[in-house]
């Protein structure tokens, strides 16, 4: 039985490991030079080279022709020890041990008796490789710390893990660290083109491709696809298309199809590609992520560069949409693709996710960007509003609508509200998004410059007018974008009134930081209550036990401990309070604000 191609092209010294040269020279310099480390510990992803190392490091050690200054630390790889333990077969000086199945204590403390005997040899070493180290309890780690510390002569530790956080601190410190690199696409392309020549296989350039995209930064999984591969079909050749059915991969024409679908804007014809997806079988997941890909690749076209990893003829085909698609529309996908990814894995309607999210990219034509609607209902003004004031206030980076109800989404501050009308009903043929908000402004200054209902130089009232206006008190504060002060006004009481308009306020001695913030806002009080109730000329507050049983049933009920979505809306009164036109948009377009 022949080799798997994974096991039969593992490289036998450290010149031929591929991409982690960092680690192999350091290893090959250190034996050169007689200054070997007692532990060793090689983190990385899955097929990156950690075993490998490990087996080489053991070769070089236990090399008979170890000390030949041609070899400068390499083993030979034809001398029967390093053909043993590249093989993997027994040997009395090299130990490999797989943690997740002897993880134990018992384990740790038989490994840790086993190493107090010496190597077969007075030239050699006793090299104990433990796979999957971060399988160990914490217990087995322990049993190994002394002799980590002060081992015997001549003994080495290599641990080989994938999650080196799980790895006791105390053991880092006791050994070298060394951390490895996931292989990129083009050396896992260039290793794959050497094996397949050596072997006398014929490939393509885009099968290759396919297959290091799929490894995901694994040489050894490339190798384990390739294998796969050749295993199907009559044939011996590699091809795209035996890649593309060995590995359940999605067709390229699959994912062009559905760009097609959001470039010609066709949101009726999302429902049925997806369903084609699932009645074929593929995994959604894995298609959410292609498109992923095809949407990255499209902003780099766009922005002028040409990711490389695609082939010859699927960049060809984007560039033809790359023409068509801008640049902050394909921002905006990506955007709303990276917020539905973690939502994605959870979800138990995945395909509702995906046509949710489709449909989504082809209305985007009917969006419009917050900026302009801004600008277009400003117009009439003798000066535009400035932009970057808008933004910097409002923390909005971008913005877009559907008429007649936009926006669809704003990014990051603001949004559109869910109780708004629904988003893919047509927009009316007189009034667009930019007209209404025009209007809302126009009704807003309207609003602005009518008088206040009463004047400051009004009648006095009593005591029981006070006690009955005193939620209209509270409520024109809260319109000004002062809610928190509107909160704390809820929390007084009026006690007394003099003839001359002097209003004492009473609160409950529990409740002093509530009066204190009427306190450091005087003004914006006393402007609410002459607006209110007219003759009030002054007021003062004082500290009583029986203010809150005082306090109006009407303003009691509206008394409640604030929430995340008060505090929300609360700011974003405070930000639209800031610019008339910013307002007027929040008003019209029933925003709300994110963060």
């Amino acid at each position: 039985m022949s080799l798997a191609l994974a096991r039969k092209y593992r490289p036998r010294n450290f010149a031929t490991v591929a991409v982690q040269s960092h680690v192999a020279n350091t290893l090959k310099g250190a034996i050169a030079r007689g200054r070997v480390a007692h532990g060793y510990l090689l983190c990385g992803p899955r097929g990156t080279g950690k075993t490998t190392l490990a087996r080489v490091l053991a070769m070089a050690l236990n090399c008979e022709r170890r000390g030949d200054p041609e070899l400068a630390g390499e083993p030979c790889g034809e001398c029967q020890s390093c053909q043993r333990i590249w093989s993997g077969s027994a040997s009395l000086d090299v130990v490999e041990i797989d943690a997740a199945s002897n993880g134990g204590v018992a384990d740790a403390r038989e490994l840790r008796e086993r190493a107090m005997y010496a190597p077969s040899g007075d030239d050699r070493y006793k090299v104990y490789i433990i796979d999957e180290a971060h399988m160990l309890s914490r217990d087995a780690w322990n049993a190994l710390l002394k002799v980590l510390e002060e081992p015997p002569p001549r003994v080495v530790f290599v641990f080989a893990t994938t999650e080196a956080q799980k790895v006791l601190p105390t053991v880092i410190s006791r050994v070298q660290r060394f951390d490895l690199k996931r292989i990129g696409p083009a050396e896992i392309r260039e290793r794959l083109a050497a094996v397949l020549t050596q072997e006398g296989i014929r490939f393509e350039a885009d099968a290759l491709a396919m297959i290091a995209g799929a490894a995901d930064g694994g040489l050894r999984d490339a190798l384990s696809l390739t294998d796969q591969v050749l295993s199907l079909g009559d044939t011996a050749d590699v091809t795209a298309e035996h890649v593309r059915v060995a590995l359940g991969l999605v067709p390229e024409e699959e994912y062009l199809a559905l760009l097609d679908i959001v470039v010609e804007r066709r949101a009726v014809d999302v429902f049925p590609a997806v369903q084609r997806q699932v009645d074929a079988g593929v995994d959604l997941q894995l298609l959410l992520a292609g498109l992923g890909r095809m949407l990255r690749a499209l902003m780099a076209m766009g922005l002028g560069g040409a990711p490389p990893e695609l082939s010859d003829r699927l960049r060809t085909e984007l560039e033809k949409r790359a023409r068509v698609l801008h640049s902050g529309d394909l921002l905006r996908m990506l955007h709303a693709l990276l917020e539905l990814e973690p939502m994605y894995r959870k979800s138990g309607q995945p395909q509702l996710l995906l046509e949710t999210l489709l449909v989504r990219f082809a209305l985007l034509d009917r969006t419009v960007e917050l900026e302009e609607v801004l600008k277009g209902f400003g117009a009439g003004s003798h000066e535009d509003p400035p932009p970057r004031r808008v933004a910097h206030e409002s923390r909005v980076a971008s913005a877009h609508a559907l008429p007649p109800a936009p926006p669809a989404a704003v990014a990051p501050a603001l949004t559109y509200s869910a109780s708004a009308a629904a988003p893919f009903s047509p927009p009316p043929p007189s009034r667009t998004a930019t007209q209404q908000v025009a209007e809302a402004a126009a009704a807003a200054q309207t609003a602005a410059a009518l008088p206040p209902r009463r004047t400051a130089g009004g009648p006095v009232p009593s005591l029981e007018q006070v006690k009955a206006s005193w939620h209209s008190v509270s409520d024109t504060i809260r319109s000004n974008g002062r809610g928190m002060l509107a909160q704390a006004v809820q929390r007084l009481a009026p006690m007394q009134i003099t003839p001359d308009g002097a209003l004492v306020l009473g609160h409950d001695a529990a409740e002093d930081t509530f009066s204190k913030a009427v306190e450091g806002a005087r003004a914006d009080v006393l402007a609410a209550l002459q607006s209110c109730l007219g003759g009030i000329r002054s007021f003062s507050v004082q500290a009583s036990g029986a203010a809150a049983a005082m306090v109006p049933q009407a303003s009691r009920g509206l008394t409640k401990r604030l929430t995340a979505h008060d505090v929300q809306q609360q700011r974003t009164e405070q930000l639209a309070a800031k610019d008339p036109l910013l307002e007027a948009a929040v008003k019209a377009l029933d925003l709300e604000l994110l963060d």
